[in-house]
């Protein structure tokens, strides 16, 4: 299968990467002037799980390929979209026009109704995922990530289709196990309040890895995600369907915060993957922190905690106001 990565952040070039060593034909979409900076191979220090469950350490200079020009008669079978969702309605916006026929996976977060966050991109052609993935470029452009065995697919109330059955088999050659989730736009929305959940008190802390076996902040992140449990409701979720995912919050927050903080600091799997997110300036943990309590608001649903963590997600890691930041670059 010939793919084309939507840019070349960590997700991109973690599943990228899989999906070559499978035998995919796989390349990157690029802004202009991003080859030259990027050179022509990735420094990847990655600790694979999908064979083994506590991952095997994969140090690795993987030649890529780019591209910067991407026209509407290219003949690419699959397009990976994995984007901040605060990007997602540009995103769709610059590759509406140049879909041709290719399937499009959306891979990662979303906050508003699906079909409305992908703006003209045909629903036909669109799959919908989310990675099991994580890590950054650290200053030394070398990405430390950690990769799951399992990949997250989605459908948003039917079957899959053919497209989506065959976007399912290129990650199963991958060696990574698709898990279902008929109701996918309801898991995305559980999924996004937990991530504002563990953020917003990884934002007081400075950034996500500091809650790297801290028990009192993964306590308090436990704590947020349970006040935003009626957030879902309010969205029209019945949580009786996901009471797995209720119970994570809803259980004894001294007993999950401490499975926590023992598996982030002992377990090299699960510290890879936390470990990993040290930018205190990112801009994607911001704006799922805002659009969440903007969502809150909107609705009438109290959320004290989250709101109490305003203040550090309205400025920069730095201290810089949020609108200064516009400024900066």
């Amino acid at each position: 299968m010939k793919i084309l990565m939507f840019g070349r952040g960590v997700i991109a070039t973690v599943y990228g990467w899989a999906l070559h060593h499978a035998g995919h034909d796989v390349e990157f979409y690029v802004r202009p002037g991003r080859t030259a900076t990027y050179g022509d191979a990735v420094e990847l220090d990655l600790m694979d799980a999908r064979r083994r469950p506590w991952g095997r350490r994969v140090v690795e200079t993987w030649p890529v390929r780019y591209r910067e020009e991407l026209p509407p008669e290219h003949d690419f079978d699959l397009i990976v979209l994995s984007v901040p969702h605060h990007r997602l309605a540009e995103a769709t916006a610059v590759l509406a026009p140049r879909v041709g026929r290719a399937t499009v996976l959306v891979f990662g977060n979303v906050w508003t109704e699906p079909l409305a966050a992908i703006g003209s991109l045909p629903a036909d052609q669109t799959a919908w995922g989310f990675p099991q993935a994580g890590g950054g470029f650290g200053a030394d452009g070398v990405l430390r990530a950690a990769l799951l065995p399992s990949v997250v697919f989605g459908t948003l109330g039917q079957p899959p289709t053919d497209r989506e059955r065959v976007v399912r088999q290129a990650f199963r050659d991958a060696g990574l196990r698709p898990k279902e989730r008929p109701d996918f736009r309801a898991w995305l929305w559980g999924h996004f309040v937990a991530d504002a959940a563990l953020l917003s008190q990884g934002l007081r802390l400075g950034s996500l890895s500091e809650l790297t076996g801290d028990g009192r902040g993964l306590r308090e992140a436990m704590l947020t995600g349970r006040e935003l449990l009626p957030l879902l409701r309010a969205r029209g979720l019945d949580l009786r369907r996901y009471r797995l995912y209720a119970l994570m919050f809803w259980a004894p927050t001294w007993l999950t915060a401490s499975v926590l903080a023992w598996l982030t600091a002992h377990v090299p799997l699960a510290r890879a993957s936390i470990a990993a997110h040290s930018d205190p300036d990112a801009q994607e943990p911001r704006e799922v922190c805002r659009d969440t309590l903007a969502e809150a608001r909107r609705l009438g649903v109290s959320v004290p905690r989250l709101e109490a963590a305003e203040p550090y997600f309205e400025t920069l890691g730095s201290g810089t106001p949020r609108d200064a930041s516009r400024l900066i670059g």
